[in-house]
């Protein structure tokens, strides 16, 4: 079997999503962020659209936060625990410093509570009382993060504790926390509306949320904000226009107002610069491939899924697509079974793949199919060997 590529050009409808506009920061090369690392994904087609230094560990400051959420999250959706589970405040989680939810040792905060503390106040006492309610120590709490991080596929992510306090061993990546935050929302949406909330009130003090742009009419809906001396002005987030999703998270900026600048920029260029576009729907014939041994002679190539993917609105409206495959393809051939894959060419991005499946049975093929094919390959095979003696 040999690798085949078949050429197919594709004349792919554009489905716009928002107004075409250029951004700023736009460039030939892409977007040019001020953010030191950057991730950006398009959740709707899957499609990233920035990675800068996005695989390098860094500190995450309350970033890093969205762990410890999701493992209250988790505790509640499985069963272990409900929003009314009450735990107490330690020693150390009421001398912790820096953002707080203003716990008092006598206080009986529920996990409903100490979520709330976290999404919208980033209390370092209330992550502190989250730790240790759900693991005991802040200590084996980190240890247990770390695995599920890892389990998650955030491959550049340790955990040294639960509110993101500096600490040499406690990194993440941008990409990590993008997939962190794009399972938080997938996952959880029963819990996701806590990380839009606009304000919280504990102990008669009423703080406001941190991350920026909520309510500012571009879509803007959550995660988490985040600043240390050595992660710069940070921010995980998402934003939703229409039918499209984003995530992102960037580091390393200057000032509260860069951060601020830096979101808006992102999210007006991920959803004007880019066209959403239709190769075809889920079942639709792209082609079709040879088989060696079948009771056919070839077995039509059908898109395994909605083809939707995004390029550059600016882009031309006509795309470059192959159809490769391993062939011929041996028989027996079940249908829905993946076969070839169709690789769409985007100017300025990866290559987009999409699964194309086999649209038909095809058996193996009978006594005189199978006698011929030998036939014809002990036919080449003679001939080939007389070359080489003329040769």
């Amino acid at each position: 079997m040999r690798k085949l590529i078949q050429t197919a050009g594709l004349a792919l409808a554009l489905g716009m999503a928002g107004t075409v506009q250029p951004a700023q920061t736009q460039s030939v090369g892409g977007f040019e962020t001020r953010a030191s690392s950057a991730y950006v994904r398009d959740l709707t087609t899957g499609t990233v659209l920035l990675d800068k230094a996005a695989d390098v560990p860094l500190p995450p400051a309350s970033m890093s936060k969205l762990v410890t959420l999701l493992m209250l999250f988790e505790a509640v959706e499985d069963d272990r625990m409900t929003l009314e589970t009450t735990f107490g405040v330690s020693e150390r989680a009421y001398r912790m410093g820096g953002s707080r939810m203003f716990l008092e040792p006598t206080d009986q905060p529920t996990i409903e509570d100490l979520i709330r503390g976290i999404a919208v106040l980033s209390g370092n006492d209330a992550s502190v009382v989250a730790a240790e309610g759900l693991a005991g120590t802040e200590e084996a709490f980190a240890q247990l993060a770390t695995r599920r991080a890892r389990e998650l596929g955030m491959r550049n992510t340790t955990i040294a504790n639960s509110s993101g306090w500096p600490h040499p061993d406690h990194l993440m990546s941008m990409r990590d926390l993008g997939i962190l935050a794009e399972h938080l929302i997938t996952e959880f949406p029963q819990f996701y509306p806590y990380l839009a909330e606009r304000s919280f009130t504990w102990n008669d003090i009423t703080q406001n949320n941190r991350v920026p742009l909520l309510g500012a009419g571009i879509g803007m809906d959550g995660l988490k904000t985040g600043f240390t001396s050595a992660a710069g002005y940070s921010l995980t987030g998402s934003a939703r226009q229409g039918e499209r999703r984003i995530v992102f998270a960037f580091g390393g900026l200057g000032s509260e107002a860069e951060r601020v600048r830096e979101a808006e920029a992102i999210i007006n260029w991920a959803f004007r610069q880019f066209a959403r576009v239709s190769v075809g729907e889920e079942g639709q014939v792209m082609g079709e491939a040879p088989v060696w041994l079948g009771d056919a002679p070839s077995v039509p190539l059908v898109l395994g899924e909605m083809g939707d993917i995004l390029m550059p609105a600016i882009a031309r409206r006509e795309l470059d697509a192959r159809v490769v495959y391993e062939g011929p393809i041996p028989a027996p051939i079940a249908a829905g079974e993946q076969v070839a894959t169709l690789v769409v060419d985007v100017p300025d991005m990866e290559p987009v793949t999409l699964p194309l499946l086999a649209g038909a049975d095809v058996p193996e093929g009978g006594f005189m199919i199978r006698a011929r094919a030998s036939a014809s390959r002990l036919a080449g095979m003679i001939m080939g060997a007389s070359r080489d003696v003329i040769n």
